[in-house]
Formats: structure tokens, sequence, C-alpha cells
């Protein structure tokens, strides 16, 4: 696999404080089996769907305190993660881990940007990240939710190099990042007080694609997810937002489903 340019989005994985309950819920709702626990990193799980990998979930470092909030981290893909580490520094960011190697596999270190989104990034060693991408139960497109949405421009435009368009809809502030006028890799949505209450805090929403909306939400709703927004057709597919049990955001997709015309992006 050839490697991913700097700033592609590569992996996600999340923390929960009940893993097998995460099994459960995931593997009903986005069809994902689950390898095994890696002791040796914490009890790293990978997820896979049709045998190739496309997640993962890990518990608590131990000695955390309290519990942590689960939310899903996107990985941005770096040839030289300390060096991405002291470009976010200069764009204003803020490196909450620093660069670490990760046995072979490869090396991160987890950041936020002026905001407050965090993310992370991964250079890769064995792990090349995704195996498994656009089609059900593997990502299909992340967005930055931001009350500062400037701010998040010139950030991720200055670390990664990305190209932005704004989308022409007088109802939404929306940008798209591209890397060199290729397929674009990352959205930005403003986050509006109508839509987020104060205390919600920026973060990047990871979508997964799925066969069909409306029944990837019943499936999370059985198992005591909560469906925040939607199922809502758009030019780009038919989509929702989905709170899991344990509190982590992410949205289902199904790409096949359009409705409407793309908006122009100048």
């Amino acid at each position: 696999m050839a490697a991913r340019p700097e700033g592609t989005p590569v992996w996600t994985d999340a923390m929960f404080t009940d893993v097998e309950g995460a099994k459960v819920f995931y593997g009903d709702v986005l069809g994902w089996t689950f390898g095994e626990s890696s002791s040796e990193y914490g009890n790293y799980t990978q997820a896979y769907k049709n045998g190739k990998a496309v997640a993962a979930v890990v518990p608590p470092m131990p000695g955390q305190n309290g519990e942590p909030q689960s939310a899903w981290c996107l990985y941005f893909a770096s040839p030289d993660v300390r060096a991405t580490a002291e470009k976010i520094r200069s764009a204003g960011g803020t490196v909450l881990m620093e660069p670490m190697d990760v046995g072979t596999f490869g090396s991160m270190c987890i950041a936020k940007d002026p905001t407050g989104a965090t993310f992370g990034i991964w250079q890769p060693g064995d792990h090349k990240g995704f195996e498994l991408e656009g089609e059900t139960g593997s990502f299909a497109w992340a967005e930055v939710f931001t009350r500062e949405p400037a701010k998040s421009d010139d950030f991720f435009t200055a670390v990664f190099g990305y190209n932005a368009k704004k989308m022409q809809d007088e109802h939404v502030d929306y940008k798209v990042f591209d890397l060199g006028g290729e397929m674009p890799v990352l959205g930005r949505m403003k986050m509006t007080d109508e839509d987020f209450p104060p205390e919600f805090p920026p973060y990047i929403q990871i979508y997964f694609a799925v066969d069909n909306c409306d029944k990837a939400v019943e499936a999370a709703e059985r198992l005591k997810g909560k469906k925040v927004f939607g199922p809502m057709d758009s030019p780009f597919g038919r989509f929702a937002v989905i709170l899991d049990p344990q509190g982590a955001p992410f949205a289902v997709i199904d790409l096949k489903t359009t409705v409407g015309d793309v908006p122009e992006m100048i």
C-alpha cells in the first residue's frame, strides 16, 4: 500500500470504560468483528469488517483519573510525526501526548487545534491504517465541528497544506479541505448555539458507511444508543448522528442514497 499523503485521514479509535459493551454495540450497528486484545499495548483491540482493519477500541489507561469521556479520535497521516507536532505548535495548536513510538506499528501523538478539537497523528510503520474505506462498516468521511471556524481553517491549512473551499449555502458555514486539488479529505462545520449546547466541546465527527441509514439508527437505539440528528437526505448520502451508549458521537451515512445537487464549492 502506498503511503498516504500527510494530512490524509488514516485511522480512528476510541476509548471505552466498557470495551465489551462497545464491541456488542458496534458489532451490531456496523457489522464489526474484533481481534484479540493486545495486552502489551493497553489491551488495544482492532475492529474488522470483512476481515479488513477499520478501527480500534481500547480501555482507559491504568491510573487515569475518573471516567474519561468516550470519543472517536481521527488520526491524520504523517511521514514524520515529530515534525508534524512542531507544525501543530507553530500553528497555535496544543500537543496533548508527545510523539511516541508504538513498537514496530508506527509512531503517534495526540493534539488539539486552537479551538479545542482533538485529533491524532499517525506515522505508519507495520500498521498502515485503514484497510477498508468508503464501504459498508468502514470510515467514510470526517468533519471538524467548531465555534471558531476561522481559527480551525487557518490551523489545518497551515499544518497540512490543505486547500480550502467554501460551500455556497447561506444556511451553513461549511468548508471542505483537499490536498493539491485531489479528492476532499476533511470537512469543517461551524457549530451554532441552536444546534449545540454551550457545554458541548468542539470535536471531529467520524462518519461510518452503512447500507441503510434508518436500519443503522434503529439498531443503535435498540442497543441504548441515542439518535441526535436525522436520518436526513443530502446530495452526499442519507445520514444520521448518533451517541453510542457510552456517549461517543459518530455518524452513519448511506453513500448510495443521494438526494439533490451537490452545492457549488468556491
